[in-house]
């Protein structure tokens, strides 16, 4: 095979092949991230040609992002069980399909079968959940920053690419932007085919960091054992106090960014005048600073303590967030909220992903982040839909920023709730 062979190439210059599957799932995350960071721009484009009001739009949308979270978990046992690449390639082809043939709906039960469903199902299998068992599988040494590279890709691929979908929706239509988007999947398609390998045994070597061979897991071959280890894994870490902590941030988290401003930031520009497109511009500002402010939370989350680090995420995004209700969104205040949250907008995850291995063991660290995963997406689709209902009711979305403000300085005093693991937890030790 060709990653074969450029295992060998490179391990003759002293570069673990780890730092190719760490790039290969980086650029497959920012694409599917463009993907799902497309419905902000769906949203207005969908209201005005088939006359869906936001509030159903919003429903499809939320579908989408509670598929997208409850998936984890199983992704990471359909990766212990077919394989890293063979899930990555049947979750882009899903994306892929489902982006086309969404070219061709025209009822609003379709839009909630291919956004809610299909793309639900697609883009939750090569979620955070896929960085985090690379990170994991491949990388003892470097991890945080990894998992940092990682979240910033999924996180950043779902804002950067704004601008230029909502410039190709406003001149040609929604349409073709999605046609740029299944381009972008197969190319990543491509890559994941020639160089993505499932494990660091697979070319016999060991993760990076690691002087020994690390040799690949057995595999279960009852399917009916795959569907239920994620739900026998959440029996497990649902007995540590630490997993819901975790899960209850990792809520506020999603409620708090792409449930909220990623979803509705345009409809809340809007509100106040800006266009579409400088509203777009506003969430690539902000996807530059939270790809500079997640890569250097992992770099932190390797030498300091991850609890701290949390606290004060979650602290100075819930300001962030109260600061833009008060303002009055005018460029200057605007453009300080797109920086300031933008480099705090996932900067919470490599420490959560390093506490999770940190409680729970390397082996079952991917479905307990799974699980926590989980409910960063149910905080989002809660988000996605809540912010479009009282934006129904009140016609203003600002208590939807503030509920959401207040919700992250209530996560940022739950993280004193964590003990600084000390040992391996009763689930790692079973592990």
């Amino acid at each position: 095979m060709l990653s074969t062979r450029i295992a060998a190439s490179l391990q003759g210059r002293n570069i673990h092949y780890a730092w190719i599957v760490a790039i290969t799932t980086f650029l497959t995350m920012l694409a599917t991230a463009g993907a799902m960071g497309s419905a902000g721009v769906m949203i207005q484009p969908l209201h005005e040609e088939f006359g869906w009001s936001i509030g159903d739009i919003s429903s499809a949308m939320a579908i989408r992002l509670v598929l997208f979270g409850l998936l984890g978990p199983f992704a990471a046992a359909f990766m212990n069980h077919f394989g890293i690449r063979n899930v990555v390639v049947t979750a882009l082809a899903m994306i892929g399909g489902g982006l086309v043939a969404s070219c061709f709906m025209t009822e609003l039960w379709q839009l909630v079968l291919l956004w809610g469903v299909v793309l639900g199902v697609g883009t939750g299998m090569t979620a955070l959940v896929l960085g985090a068992t690379v990170a994991t599988r491949w990388f003892t040494k470097r991890r945080g920053l990894v998992v940092g590279l990682m979240t910033a890709s999924n996180a950043t691929g779902q804002l950067v690419f704004l601008p230029l979908l909502a410039e190709l929706t406003e001149r040609y239509g929604w349409r073709y932007a999605l046609s740029f988007n299944v381009a972008i999947i197969v190319v990543a398609m491509i890559l994941v085919m020639l160089l993505m390998r499932d494990h660091p045994g697979d070319l016999a070597i060991g993760a990076y960091g690691d002087r020994e061979v690390t040799l690949s897991p057995a595999r279960s071959r009852k399917f009916s054992a795959l569907l239920l280890s994620p739900l026998s894994a959440l029996r497990d870490v649902s007995k540590i106090p630490a997993f819901w902590v975790l899960f209850f941030t990792f809520f506020v988290c999603g409620l708090s960014t792409n449930g909220l401003i990623q979803t509705h930031w345009i409809s809340i520009c809007g509100d106040f005048s800006v266009a579409p497109v400088s509203a777009a511009g506003l969430l690539a500002v902000i996807g530059v600073f939270d790809f500079i402010g997640t890569i250097f939370a992992g770099w932190l989350s390797d030498r300091y303590d991850n609890r701290k680090l949390l606290f004060a995420f979650y602290g100075l995004r819930g300001l962030s967030l109260i600061y833009l209700s008060l303002s009055g969104f005018e460029f200057y205040q605007l453009s300080v909220f797109a920086i300031f949250y933008g480099l705090d907008w996932v900067a919470t995850v490599p420490p959560t992903v390093k506490l999770a291995a940190d409680n729970f063991g390397r082996e079952k660290a991917g479905l307990a982040f799974g699980w926590i995963f989980a409910g960063h997406q149910l905080g989002a689709a809660t988000a996605a839909f809540g912010a479009g209902a009282l934006r129904g009711d009140y016609d203003t979305y600002m208590p939807a920023l503030q509920i959401a403000g207040g919700m992250c300085l209530l996560a940022a005093l739950s993280v004193i709730l964590l003990n600084r693991p000390r040992t391996a937890s009763p689930v790692a030790q079973a592990a």
